[in-house]
């Protein structure tokens, strides 16, 4: 049944309700316009101020770059605080007052600034003048009262304090452009970054570079920050350790003194680069800081190409140094044992011409390690021939020649294996046998780089294990963890049975250590050096004869001087190789690696622990006359 006292009831209820919320509604609306009133009528005048004078803005915040440091810590580059004058167009009121002073101030025409301001963006800070030094920014700082809108921005800037010492190895940065903005590759970046273009700077700027972060902060009319409301802080990039010794890596550049070449020491059972220098250097600091054209010109217009790493870029026949792979080659396939002679009496007649043995009246009757030690090149003439051009190829492929090592630094030269189908696809002409004499010596097409040849020593000297290069030992998070760990990788075994290496380890001992050796006398026996020079010829003898006797320009037509050496004989532990472009004879680059080597097995072994500072024969010690008699 229907009852009508509890719809009466209900009814007033609900009246009662509705008119409680019409007042509640009521009062908050008359606070709110009390609120309103308050603010238009009492502080409409410093609120409007304050709307025309703050800004609220974004600010980005640049990461610090990770540090590259070699395997001991010692720190190859960092980050310094770079100290930029920027201006915000919108905020420099009076600028006909404004733009005089800071041109003054800073040294520079009022046009430039009008120039750098063009038609950038009037809420953000336009870059005048970057990296002034302390005094400039104390000028400043001291009449910020007399220039609103100016702003000085703090950045970390990228510092090298080695400057040429490990520049082909760490590389150098440079301002992104705007094909690398649109590329894709480099998220996260604007205009005015700097990113790593050569060497690790470049191969590892995923983990070096860090990511951005920003802030929100309240500025007043003259552009000074009032208040932080907001900050993403910057990911700071991560470490990268090198394999480099900078003990040794010093040593190297203090050898070479700035003559154009090469060297490179590995670690022999590893593949861990221990000192790759290539000379002349130049100062990575100069593409960070920024550089006068005269100072380009002289780096790109210098006849020693210092921009090029020598030890991986450049191809160079490798003279006798290649004839460790002739010698494999015949022993491998049988054309020659260990019991095998060949007469030299100073020259080969091939057809109607003479191909002539470094020693003009010959070695004598020699067997392979001998003729290794001697560098005897008519017994590799006749082992050439016999092998023929191809197979040389295959052995010198097999060793790791003709191909990229790995090492992941950019712009690797695989150097040249010459063979027929080469010839043919390059010049499409046939092959022809006298051609196979200069390959069989390491001339003609052969090209190589400093750092093939070490890593052959090394194999050549550990066993036979042809190892992947390591240049990079690790990357580290800011906080020290790992996050990445390069292992030696063994990239291939020499072509060649234990027995046969052993006959070209016995040869290369006895080019340093036997009596009739090319680099006999260089260096003490106490270091164990096994070692084999190289003379590659520039020009032909006869035309660097004849451009020697009467050119007044006489460096370019001398010799590139090689020499490659692994230590001690047993349980070698280490590898170099030493090219000097134009450096004459092969014996000259021995003393060099023995220093290498001796600094590397000092730093091993403590002094005293060893008997290798046993006081070597120099070259000073040795008659001109017996240097020029070597190969």
């Amino acid at each position: 049944m229907y009852d009508i006292t509890s719809r009466e009831v209900w009814t007033e209820w609900c009246r009662q309700r509705v008119t409680y919320a019409m007042l509640l509604i009521a009062v908050a609306f008359g606070v709110l316009g009390l609120r309103l009133v308050y603010l238009q009528v009492f502080q409409g005048e410093r609120l409007h101020q304050l709307s025309e004078n703050n800004a609220i803005r974004l600010e980005s915040l640049d990461p610090t770059r990770g540090r590259i440091m070699d395997s001991h810590g010692e720190i190859l580059a960092d980050n310094r605080p770079r100290f930029d004058i920027c201006l915000i167009p919108r905020d420099a009121k009076p600028r006909d007052a404004i733009l005089p002073l800071l041109a003054s101030l800073l040294e520079m025409d009022e046009t430039e600034i009008e120039k750098k301001i063009g038609k950038a963006a009037s809420f953000k800070p336009v870059l005048i003048k970057g990296d002034v030094g302390r005094d400039v920014l104390g000028i400043v700082e001291a009449r910020r009262y007399e220039l609103p809108g100016v702003v000085v921005r703090v950045k970390p800037q990228r510092h090298f304090p080695g400057q040429g010492t490990t520049a082909h190895i760490v590389g150098y940065l440079s301002e992104i452009s705007l094909d690398e903005l649109r590329s894709g590759s480099y998220p996260n970046r604007k205009p005015g970054d700097f990113i790593g273009k050569y060497g690790v700077e470049k191969e590892f700027e995923s983990y070096l570079a860090g990511r951005h972060g920003g802030r929100q902060v309240e500025a007043d009319a003259r552009g000074r920050t009032v208040r932080i409301m907001d900050t993403v802080p910057p990911k700071p990039g991560a470490n990268v350790f090198l394999s480099l010794d900078m003990r040794l890596q010093k040593k190297a550049e203090e050898l070479l003194d700035g003559r154009p070449g090469a060297i490179v020491a590995v670690e022999a059972d590893t593949g861990r680069i221990l000192a790759m220098v290539s000379s002349p250097t130049y100062d990575p600091n100069l593409f960070v800081d920024g550089m006068t054209q005269k100072q380009w010109n002289e780096l790109i217009k210098d006849p020693d190409h210092p921009l090029e790493n020598k030890a991986i870029h450049g191809g160079y026949a490798p003279g006798s140094t290649f004839k460790m792979i002739t010698a494999m080659a015949g022993l491998e396939e049988g054309k020659i044992d260990s019991h095998t002679e060949y007469n030299c009496p100073g020259r080969l007649k091939f057809g109607d011409r003479y191909f002539r043995c470094w020693r003009h009246w010959g070695h004598g009757s020699l067997e392979v390690t001998e003729a290794i030690a001697q560098s005897c090149d008519v017994f590799f003439y006749k082992v050439g021939l016999d092998v023929g051009v191809d197979k040389i190829a295959e052995y010198a492929r097999g060793c790791g020649l003709g191909q990229v090592t790995g090492l992941g630094l950019g712009n690797e030269s695989p150097g040249v294996v010459p063979d027929k189908a080469w010839k043919r696809r390059v010049y499409n002409k046939p092959w022809y046998q006298g051609e196979t004499l200069s390959v069989a010596i390491g001339q003609g097409a052969n090209l190589t780089t400093p750092l093939q040849m070490a890593l052959l020593a090394a194999a050549i000297g550990n066993g036979g294990s042809l190892y992947r290069p390591i240049m990079v030992d690790r990357v580290e998070s800011p906080e020290g963890d790992v996050i990445q760990a390069f292992s030696p990788t063994i990239r291939t075994k020499l072509p060649v049975s234990m027995a046969n290496l052993e006959l070209i380890r016995e040869g290369m001992w006895g080019a340093v250590n036997g009596p009739r050796g090319t680099a006999r006398g260089i260096c003490p026996e106490s270091l164990a050096i096994s070692g084999k020079t190289g003379t590659a010829q520039v020009v032909g003898r006869k035309d660097r004869d004849k451009f020697l006797n009467e050119l007044t320009d006489k460096i370019k037509y001398q010799d590139h001087a090689w020499f490659i050496a692994y230590a001690p004989r047993e349980d070698c532990k280490i590898a170099v190789a030493v090219f000097i472009k134009h450096g004459g004879h092969g014996t000259a680059c021995a003393p060099l690696a023995r220093d290498i080597i001796k600094e590397y097995m000092d730093g091993k072994n403590p002094p005293g622990a060893k008997d290798a500072s046993t006081p070597a024969e120099t070259p000073e010690n040795l008659d001109e006359t017996d240097l020029q008699d070597r190969e």
